[in-house]
């Protein structure tokens, strides 16, 4: 059988964990910020951890990252 591929476009976009975990940006954050609150735009800052349902959309596209 051969070797799976890493998707490289979610590569880019999520960092795993030491636990195992996925982080990812908010989106909402490149254009329109005019009209957005600074409390709203301070939010969009952060990192967040991927909901663990959706954590297993990703499985075999991550898998040899660690």
């Amino acid at each position: 059988m051969y070797k799976l591929k890493t998707h490289k476009s979610i590569k880019k976009r999520f960092k795993i964990t030491s636990t195992g975990k996925l982080m990812m940006h908010k989106a909402s954050r490149s254009h329109l910020l005019e009209k957005k609150t600074s409390k709203r735009k301070q939010k969009l800052r952060k990192t967040v951890i991927v909901n663990s349902k959706d954590r297993q959309n990703f499985k075999y596209s991550l898998l040899y990252i660690n």
